[in-house]
């Protein structure tokens, strides 16, 4: 994870992070809402020093960035720089290869948000409505709304576990009104898994002409046994999308690149949707990590540890979090979020925002052993020793 030669990441993603956003489905909406994030971004900083000087957990990042191997391939990659067709690592062939499927049952986008746009674009015409839980990643029911569509959002159950019965349900009674069925599992906020057999429960409950859209972001965390990547449905020619991203364990976030596996109908279907605007540095980026098993594991490995360890002297103060099998996690503070993350800030430390229903839990991303010492020092101040959610 060290500084390669060449290009450092501070230079590369310095200069880089402005100008290789993608271009939306819908520009003059889209670009609206890039500029809203970037001031909302800003005004937790104003110069690349303090950025740099703050613990970032609030955005499900790896904190380490791109492995080795994958700096090493972006860093070969910028000899294309200047040129419109350019071999691209074979990214789209080392996907499906890597998922035993097709390169026809690949489509790639700007990170998995542009995906879950295209299905929002591809399915929620004539104002179909998209079911799925709250909270959730909030996405695909903000660009519903942006569309003059409609989002049927259920209550997740008092586990914090999705609901699948009364996903089923809300499907039947709304079936000639449903675009698709959302499901990010693990979910955020709450990394709390769909186990395979809720899953298949699902899919064979709902009528088959119904597509259901598997946000998988956060897979390689997961450690129960009980869950399953969605793709084999994909295999059976089912209606179902899986979608995924190098943003999270691959460290690629800024580079965006995510991509959605489906039927090759489903997929020529939401192509027309798509912009196609990846580029070339990090398709060779994403096929390096792909390859990279080794640091895959070990960034999940360091952190989990760290996850665990946090989690475990969160509970030693008497607060309650919640199980998850991600990089990272809720914690219930008994009071409202808002006031607390800016105290939070004034430390130096960044953490999630708020998730309506659940306004008195705080989401915590895993950063580095560093930055997590960081939050918990900042944490033990906020909440002083004797205060509990109990208590409080």
């Amino acid at each position: 994870m060290s500084q390669k030669n060449g290009v450092s990441r501070r230079s590369f993603f310095g200069g880089l992070a402005a100008a290789i956003g993608y271009i939306g489905l819908r520009p003059e909406s889209l670009w609206a809402q890039a500029r809203a994030a970037t001031r909302r971004r800003r005004r937790a900083w104003t110069t690349e020093a303090e950025y740099d000087a703050l613990a970032k957990l609030a955005a499900n990042e790896n904190p380490y960035g791109p492995y080795d191997s994958a700096m090493e391939a972006m860093n070969h990659a910028f000899k294309y720089a200047n040129r419109y067709g350019y071999p691209d690592g074979n990214i789209q062939e080392k996907i499906a290869e890597h998922h035993g499927v097709d390169p026809e049952n690949i489509m790639l986008g700007a990170g998995s948000g542009e995906i879950l746009r295209v299905v929002g674009m591809t399915y929620l015409q004539d104002h179909k409505k998209v079911i799925g839980v709250e909270p959730s990643y909030g996405s695909v029911y903000r660009h519903a709304s942006g569309i003059k569509a409609d989002a049927i959002k259920l209550p997740l159950l008092p586990d914090y576990r999705q609901d699948i019965p009364m996903m089923i349900r809300a499907v039947k009674k709304h079936y000639r009104e449903v675009g698709f069925v959302y499901m990010c599992n693990p979910n955020n906020p709450t990394g709390v898994i769909v186990t395979k057999d809720e899953i298949r429960r699902l899919v064979d409950s709902i009528p088959e002409d119904v597509p259901v859209l598997v946000d998988e972001a956060y897979h390689h965390f997961v450690e129960d046994p009980s869950y399953e990547t969605s793709i084999p449905y994909v295999l059976e020619g089912r209606p179902v999308i899986v979608a995924r991203t190098f943003s999270k364990i691959a460290g690629l976030a800024a580079m965006r690149l995510g991509y959605a596996v489906a039927t090759a109908e489903t997929i020529r279907r939401m192509r027309p949707y798509a912009t196609g605007s990846t580029n070339a540095l990090v398709r060779w980026g994403a096929a390096a990590s792909l390859r990279d098993t080794a640091e895959q594991a070990k960034v999940k490995r360091i952190t989990l540890e760290l996850r665990k360890k946090t989690t475990a002297e969160l509970a030693s103060m008497g607060f309650d979090v919640i199980p998850s099998e991600t990089n990272f996690f809720m914690v219930h503070l008994g009071r409202p979020v808002a006031p607390v993350r800016a105290e939070f800030r004034k430390r130096g430390v960044l953490v999630g925002r708020d998730f309506p229903p659940m306004l008195e839990h705080l989401r915590v991303s895993v950063g580095t052993a560093e930055e997590m010492d960081r939050f918990l020092v900042a944490f033990k101040e906020i909440f002083p020793a004797g205060y509990a959610p109990s208590a409080g």
